[in-house]
């Protein structure tokens, strides 16, 4: 049920992995574009734009859980691509006693903070109680969060890609079932889609616990390797506190976005909402391109066969340049017809500015591509601190929209904020994936380890 991605031609083995890993990606998106859907058809536009002036903050805190899971794989995948199980299982379990620290400290933190926060966003005040409801709920399931990330972490580490999407799909069903009951029957508002929400998630989580605990054997521990070592959490940490602070880095730029389509009014922040929506369901494949690179760099890092790393880049470039052609031209001929799915057809300007941000992010969806390309293979090949920096230009590039054009052009200068982060981070990711390539080559000759 592992994959070694060390050996075999690295188009095919890319392809391979990143199919499935499509798949969890878009079933996520998917109960998520159900949530949005259903709250903007059956609870109306206010409560959409609530949902929807929380996606920056969600996006900080959740996308710091996400992060440091992925970062916490990143040295099984080392020592899987290396043959050392034993190392793998020591890594997994302080990875485990460190999620459950962090999970901890995190929701109490988020619980306590999230309505200040709400407040210094400027969220609307129709909104704001709505939006309130939803977050707090978000951020209580946590636990859930960490719980499923790093169980799939742990398994694509190995190679594994598919058993992660088989969980994901039935949570996906799940939180659809639960969005319908919770809102239409028992009428909980967005409440009723947050609690879908974190209830699938942690269905997902204990199932692919469960599962590959009596799966895979090679996670199988003993009494020596379930011991707390320092030195391994010092290095979980180095990976995955820096991938965790790149998302949380990334959310502040799309922070101060948000809060100046915020003052925009709640019409704008609906329309922002179908649009990030519709928009992370056709960015899917980037991000499964990207957490392929990561595991297959850090696999081949592991095994010292730096010459597959350029091959897979190149491969992976194919890949990512010719869908984004691809998605541009399907938003360019179905971008209204796609807003109308969360907003009803008399709200003209919401769905006029809907397409108008699908188009601005869509031109530079290439881009997009080698963002994640390129900066998930600098993280796999070990090197998680230089996320932070390429979060940073994005960071930069958002809150100089936000603060200065939004201001001045009002919403279609909100549509072109993201490509021109995605155009910052590449400035400085290129030259950083040189850097780390001939670093790490002159680290493997010299006999050093990673």
């Amino acid at each position: 049920m592992t994959k070694d991605m060390t050996q075999g031609p690295p188009m095919k083995l890319i392809s391979g992995f990143a199919v499935p890993l499509l798949f969890g990606f878009l079933f996520q998106q998917f109960y998520n574009l159900m949530d949005t859907l259903i709250v903007g058809k059956f609870l109306g536009v206010d409560a959409l734009a609530a949902v929807g002036a929380t996606g920056s903050l969600n996006f900080l805190t959740i996308g710091f859980c996400m992060g440091v899971c992925n970062g916490f794989a990143i040295p099984l995948a080392h020592r899987f691509g290396a043959g050392d199980y034993r190392g793998l299982r020591v890594f997994m379990m302080n990875a485990v006693y460190l999620a459950v620290i962090f999970s901890v400290v995190m929701t109490v933190l988020t619980v306590v903070f999230c309505r200040p926060v709400l407040q210094l966003m400027r969220t609307p005040d129709n909104i704001i109680d709505d939006s309130y409801c939803y977050i707090v709920i978000i951020f209580a399931g946590i636990p859930a969060t960490y719980l499923y990330n790093l169980i799939s972490g742990v398994i694509r580490s190995m190679g594994d890609s598919r058993t992660p999407v088989v969980f994901l799909t039935i949570a996906s069903a799940l939180n659809i079932v639960l969005d319908l009951v919770f809102i239409l029957q028992f009428h909980l508002n967005v409440s009723g889609a947050a609690l879908a929400t974190v209830i699938s998630q942690a269905v997902s989580g204990v199932g692919c616990l469960l599962y590959s605990l009596k799966k895979f054997e090679i996670l199988h521990t003993e009494k020596e390797e379930r011991k707390v070592s320092i030195s391994c959490m010092k290095v979980l940490c180095g990976m995955g506190v820096p991938m965790g602070l790149q998302y949380s880095v990334t959310a502040v730029g799309s922070l101060v976005l948000q809060s100046a389509v915020n003052g925009l009014g709640s019409g704008a922040v609906a329309a922002m909402t179908a649009g990030s929506r519709i928009a992370m369901f056709f960015c899917c494949p980037f991000d499964a391109l990207g957490s392929t690179m990561a595991t297959y760099g850090g696999q081949n890092v592991g095994a010292g066969k730096m010459e597959r790393i350029s091959a897979g880049l190149k491969a992976c470039s194919v890949l990512g340049t010719g869908y984004a052609l691809l998605a541009f031209f399907i938003l360019l001929l179905s971008g209204e017809r796609l807003a109308l799915f969360f907003v009803e057809g008399g709200e003209t300007g919401i769905i006029r500015n809907v397409r108008l941000f699908l188009l601005g992010n869509g031109a530079f969806y290439i881009p997009l591509a080698f963002v994640n390309i390129v900066r998930f293979l600098i993280q796999g090949m070990g090197y998680s601190r230089f996320a932070i920096l390429a979060g940073v230009f994005e960071m930069v590039a958002r809150a100089l929209v936000g603060f200065v054009f939004v201001p001045l052009f009002g919403f279609p200068a909100a549509c072109f904020a993201s490509p021109v982060a995605w155009v910052f981070a590449d400035l400085f990711l290129f030259p950083a994936y040189v850097h780390v390539f001939r670093k790490t080559e002159r680290m493997l000759l010299a006999g050093e380890t990673l």
